[in-house]
């Protein structure tokens, strides 16, 4: 069984994401357990902290953060034009606690109010990484492709998850 990492007294606070705060979004994302992109990596893909804060700055990122003691532990931001779920990252310290989920159930509301019943997402197709049965556990399935990076797209239907509740 794991134990929590996370000192109990140890309050989170959770908020929409701010142009400001991409920088400490880029040092959180490479730092994750898996999948840990770099500054530079990121930059490769044609992301940098200017592109990716004017992003946020024109809502077509929409975002959470959580913080734990003023610091950045984990995000998620969606595409607003899309539906799609573009990064969700947590510290190491900060997993199986309950944060990504409720992160990814922000931006996922957001989404909603946007217009999309159906969200989607690339995860690896690899069943030992953590993301492989995070999001499957969530209600997220296959939808049988993969993106140009070599992900498998999971969906994510508002709809049937209502009907289930």
């Amino acid at each position: 069984m794991r134990t929590s990492l996370r000192p109990p007294t140890m309050a989170l606070e959770y908020r929409a994401a701010l142009p400001d705060d991409v920088a400490e979004c880029l040092d959180v994302r490479g730092r994750t357990r898996e999948n840990a992109i770099s500054a530079e990596g990121l930059r490769a893909r044609g992301i940098t902290l200017q592109s990716w804060a004017e992003d946020v700055r024109r809502g077509s990122l929409p975002g959470h953060v959580c913080l734990a003691d003023g610091k950045i532990i984990g995000f998620c931001f969606g595409v607003r034009e899309s539906g799609e779920i573009g990064v969700l990252a947590l510290l190491p310290a900060f997993e199986n606690q309950g944060i990504g989920r409720s992160l990814l159930n922000r931006v996922a509301q957001d989404l909603k109010a946007f217009g999309f019943n159906r969200l989607f997402l690339g995860c690896s197709p690899d069943p030992s990484t953590r993301s492989y049965g995070f999001y499957r556990y969530l209600g997220w399935r296959s939808t049988g492709t993969f993106d140009a990076a070599g992900d498998e797209v999971l969906e994510y239907f508002f709809e049937e998850h209502e009907r289930n509740d």
